[in-house]
């Protein structure tokens, strides 16, 4: 990356998904100790634990309102507000009631990082290096799920309000996070479809691509103001021409979550203890998930832009095919044996496909004018089924045996594995204004 000033953007940027996965993590630390301080019962613990996801459906619903009307760089530094205060209203809620408000605060704020960031850097990023930059913010929630299980156990023995700490110590980097914002500009793309502004568009497209002449930033500045030109009239989004990346942005939401990933990551312990390995069920989570989920998902990343996002989908999908399948034979036939390799190769599997392809694929199918809105329906759908998964599956797991339950998973990846060889088109190297045309939405 030879332009330090736009990686510099896009890494800001994708910092809003190292405070997703820091914050969505972080309670795995405190939630038993905060059950015991205020006495809640089952029911009000699930809510009071939930609150932050419910949180995140709420925010990818309305995240693309202010990234559409206020601009893609206020709302960024907006989720970094809302994530400071969450943190600090967690650490310090003195009954559950008001930390359910403050976990509900900071789900805003990772709902609407799921539109915003990976959004934002689609618009800034040239097309050859568009997958690895918007990629970062998938690198960055996982990384940050690992700083998350790191920094519990470093304050796990410091007293009784270690939890408070656990949980307020995410004020730090949101704060720092916020401050960066400053430094972004707005994307050229909003400036100049919905800003009014087209010498402020051409000037951060000159930062972006400085070795580009002021004809051909004028071409590009033109290109992407024609994009918009026929459908201005019509602010609508359920609309004819608008059905196919429609349908490609639910979809691909609908099969990363029923590929079990959510069930797999929350529930882990449960999956282990099953096969007789419940002394290291926590390690094995928070150690072998996360680094395998790391280490893997930095592989997508080099990837994305050299084989594509189609390909990387094809993997992932042969990947998750084979690990769960082998998991659904394992427990018919009780070799538990094998079960944590197959786990940590799902994990693999979904790191290297869906988790690296999701957030950027959504960003680039959509047109200018219906980009934010496009991103927040594909946001919103991810969300409100990993919480329906998330929701239902111990009572899946009280009515299935754990094979039947990883052969229903396997069956919905036979499915995604059609549906990409059939419907899944390739966006590698295109520009998002040749994707409209070619997806005919223009």
């Amino acid at each position: 990356m030879h332009n330090k000033k736009l990686f510099f953007w896009a890494l800001t940027s994708a910092l809003a998904g190292f405070l997703f996965g820091f914050d969505t993590v972080v309670i795995s630390g405190a939630e038993q100790t905060i059950q015991a301080l205020w006495g809640l019962n089952a029911t009000v613990h699930g809510l009071a634990i939930s609150m932050a996801l419910w949180g995140t459906v709420v925010g990818s619903l309305a995240g693309g309102w202010p990234t559409e009307r206020l601009g893609r760089r206020k709302t960024l530094l907006s989720i970094g507000i809302l994530y400071f205060v969450s943190a600090v209203g967690s650490a310090y809620a003195p009954e559950v009631y008001s930390f359910m408000i403050a976990r509900f605060i900071g789900g805003i704020g990772v709902g609407i990082s799921t539109v915003a960031a990976p959004l934002y850097i689609s618009e800034i990023a040239p097309a050859k290096d568009r997958g690895k930059l918007a990629g970062m913010f998938q690198f960055n929630i996982v990384f940050g799920i690992l700083i998350a299980f790191l920094s519990n156990a470093l304050l796990a023995g410091i007293g009784d309000n270690a939890w408070r700490w656990m949980l307020g110590v995410e004020a730090f980097p949101a704060l720092v996070y916020a401050l960066l914002c400053f430094r972004l500009p707005e994307s050229p793309r909003w400036l100049i479809t919905h800003g009014g502004d087209r010498a402020g568009g051409i000037d951060v497209f000159r930062r972006i691509m400085p070795d580009a002449t002021d004809a051909e930033l004028n071409a590009l500045a033109d290109e992407v103001a024609a994009s918009v030109t026929k459908v201005e009239h019509a602010e609508k989004f359920f609309i004819p021409r608008l059905m196919r990346p429609i349908s490609l942005a639910v979809l691909i939401a609908f099969f990363n979550q029923l590929s079990g990933i959510n069930a797999i990551l929350y529930f882990a312990p449960r999956i282990f203890k099953m096969t007789g390995l419940e002394e290291s069920a926590a390690l094995l989570q928070s150690i072998g998930i996360g680094v395998t989920n790391l280490a893997f998902t930095f592989v997508g990343l080099w990837l994305i832009d050299r084989l594509g996002r189609r390909t990387l989908l094809y993997i992932g999908s042969f990947g998750y095919i084979g690990s769960l399948g082998l998991c659904a034979w394992a427990f018919h036939a009780e070799h538990f044996a094998i079960v944590p390799a197959c786990i940590f190769a799902f994990i693999a599997a979904h790191a290297i496909g869906q988790g690296a392809v999701i957030w950027v694929f959504i960003s680039e199918i959509f047109p200018n004018r219906n980009r934010a809105a496009g991103q927040s329906l594909g946001s919103f759908t991810h969300w409100i089924f990993a919480a329906l998964l998330t929701l239902f599956f111990p009572k899946m797991a009280e009515a299935f045996s754990p094979g039947t339950i990883f052969a229903f998973f396997c069956f919905m990846m036979c499915l995604q594995l059609l549906w990409v060889k059939f419907f899944v088109p390739e966006t590698k190297g295109i520009s998002l204004e040749e994707m409209q045309k070619r997806l005919e939405i223009e």
